[in-house]
Formats: C-alpha cells, sequence, structure tokens
C-alpha cells in the first residue's frame, strides 16, 4: 500500500497559517524598510504626486509629521530628495547650506534621528536646471570629473546638515572615493556611504521623475547609468569598485527587474546590501489594485517577499511606513 501514496508530503508544512509562518524562511522587520520622501520648496501644502497615487511632494510641516510616523512603525530609515525653488546649470541649491534639503535634514535629523536613520539622495538632477546628473560639457555630455567636485561638496553639506547616511545615486565614475575623501576631510569620518552601485538606465523610473520634478531636457542617462542588457559581470565590477573606494553598503537599483544582480551582489559582498523598489514599480501596482486587477495588499508584501528572498538585507520602497504597520 505504501508504495501507491507518496512517503514525501511537502504540504504537511502547509497547512495551517501557523504552520506556515512557523517555517517561513523569508522574513521582513520593519528595521528593514527605508522610506524614500521628496521636500519641496516654496509650497504651503502637501501636493500629491500623480503618477503615484498615495506619495506627495511634502512641506516643512508635512514632511516632519511623515518623518514621526515612519519612526512609529519601526522603519530603520528614511532617504529625502529636495526639489528646490530655484534650478541652474549646476545645481547650486544642492550644496546650499539653506538649500531645501539641508533644511529637511536638519529638521528630521533633530527630531527622528535617534529613531531611525535620516538619510540623503546625493545626486544633481533634482537642482539642475537640464535635468541631468550632473555638470554638462558645452556638448551637453556630463562631465564626470567636474561633477566629482559637486557631488564632494553635496555630500559635505548633506553631513553638515545632519545627513547620517550618505547615498550617491549619479553613477559617476569615482563618486565614493571623491564623497569619501571630501566627507573625511571636513570631520565627518564617521558618516557611512551607501552606494547606488548597480543602478540601471530604466523605464521604470518614470513616476519618479515627476515626484522629483528631474525629467531630462534632452537626451538620457544612459551613457552613465547601466545598460539593462549589460553582463551580470559589469554590475559586480561597479560594486567591487565602490567597495574599493570606501562603500559601507551598496544598492541595487530597480528591485523586481533585477533579482538577478540582487542575488549576484549579495553572494559576491559581505556588507550590506539594499534594494530600491522604485517609483514604477510602486506604480504598476497601484494603477492594477485600483482597477480590480490584482489583490493590493498580497502584491505589496509578495513583491517585497521576493526581493528580500533574492538577498537584498534593505529595501527602498514607497510602502515603507505602511507595510511596517502591518508586520
Amino acid at each position: 500500500m505504501s508504495a501507491r501514496f507518496p512517503v514525501a508530503r511537502p504540504r504537511r508544512l502547509r497547512g495551517t497559517p501557523a504552520l506556515r509562518r512557523m517555517v517561513a524562511g523569508t522574513r521582513i522587520d520593519p528595521a528593514d524598510l527605508i522610506l524614500p520622501v521628496f521636500v519641496k520648496e516654496g509650497i504651503a501644502e502637501p501636493q500629491p504626486v500623480v503618477s503615484m497615487p498615495g506619495v506627495f511632494q511634502h512641506t516643512s510641516d508635512s514632511l516632519r509629521k511623515a518623518a514621526h510616523e515612519a519612526a512609529e512603525a519601526g522603519l530603520g530609515g528614511l532617504i529625502l530628495f529636495g526639489i528646490p525653488a530655484v534650478k541652474d546649470a549646476r545645481g547650486s541649491a544642492a550644496d546650499d547650506p539653506d538649500g531645501v534639503l539641508q533644511k529637511a535634514l536638519r529638521e528630521v535629523s533633530a527630531e527622528v534621528g535617534d529613531a531611525l536613520v535620516v538619510m540623503a539622495d546625493t545626486c544633481l538632477d533634482e537642482f539642475t536646471d537640464h535635468g541631468h546628473c550632473g555638470i554638462l560639457t558645452p556638448s551637453g555630455d556630463v562631465d564626470n570629473d567636474a561633477t566629482l567636485e559637486r557631488y564632494a561638496s553635496v555630500a559635505v553639506a548633506q553631513a553638515d546638515a545632519g545627513a547620517q547616511m550618505i547615498a550617491p545615486s549619479g553613477m559617476m565614475d569615482g563618486q565614493v572615493a571623491a564623497i569619501r575623501a571630501a566627507l573625511d576631510g571636513a570631520g565627518h569620518a564617521g558618516v557611512p556611504i551607501l552606494a547606488y552601485s548597480a543602478k540601471y538606465a530604466s523605464a521604470f523610473y518614470g513616476p519618479f521623475r515627476d515626484a522629483a520634478e528631474c525629467a531630462p531636457q534632452f537626451g538620457d542617462r544612459a551613457t552613465h547609468q547601466q545598460d539593462p542588457a549589460g553582463p551580470l559581470e559589469e554590475a559586480l565590477r561597479e560594486v567591487r569598485l565602490d567597495l574599493a573606494e570606501g562603500a559601507d553598503a551598496v544598492m541595487v537599483k530597480p528591485a523586481l527587474a533585477y533579482l538577478d544582480i540582487i542575488a549576484a551582489v549579495r553572494r559576491e559582498v559581505d556588507v550590506p546590501v539594499a534594494a530600491y523598489q522604485v517609483s514604477g514599480e510602486y506604480a504598476m501596482v497601484e494603477a492594477a489594485a485600483a482597477n480590480g486587477w490584482v489583490d493590493r495588499e498580497r502584491t505589496i508584501m509578495e513583491s517585497l517577499v521576493a526581493i528580500k528572498r533574492a538577498g537584498a538585507d534593505l529595501i527602498l520602497t514607497y510602502w515603507a511606513t505602511e507595510v511596517a504597520r502591518t508586520l
């Protein structure tokens, strides 16, 4: 009789919610989650981002409220993006001590800096009038080395304002080394760097450009962000270079379309690995759920579990506070 029936029955460990919870191989903790937050200069009320339902460009007051909610939910951190009232070709507002991002960093770090990690995105695209991530040459190309000087200055201004972690996202060659040297020289040797090491020139960033008002006025970012069809080894080389230059943690961006990259990076390094669940990933789920095509809550959790299972220690997600409250 035994030959007629399976001896091994994996279903035995799936029979009840308690059993499934007990043997779950992938767990997400609120401290694993980082909330991206936008703050805009010169607005009186929070402005909804049309392409990202539930996401806002914050005022100073609403930003503080969002930060307190994140801290109360037990998040690991939040990362700030600033949108200035005035932009120019060199992104002067990015390192202005009284600029929108530095003001936000001072306020948020003073209020919740003991409860979670206050991070700053370090780039120029939100601050330049042309929307590119750095200084342009006369022909319109991004000048890598001139941009490094700007990144170094921006990182120091952010650390001076209270940023507890610097996250350079521009994908310039040598950006981590330039920022590390500048931070150390300015007395911020203890401020860690989370490097956007494997950041792809992705179509999934579309809604973010609405939120941060940073769509390029011409061209694209394919000369510095990685080609989605590029070889795995290119991503690993970028990661190794960033670590050699002083990065303390590394990031893959986007997340769901690059789970293989997350897994490969996790196998490669012995530092924390972050993944950014980007605006397009968020917007697709929200749009499908609004049309009744998917179960919103289940889809959100399944997507985060996939990212975690691939090897991410930290996940940047616009659902961070909501998810943390339900965990």
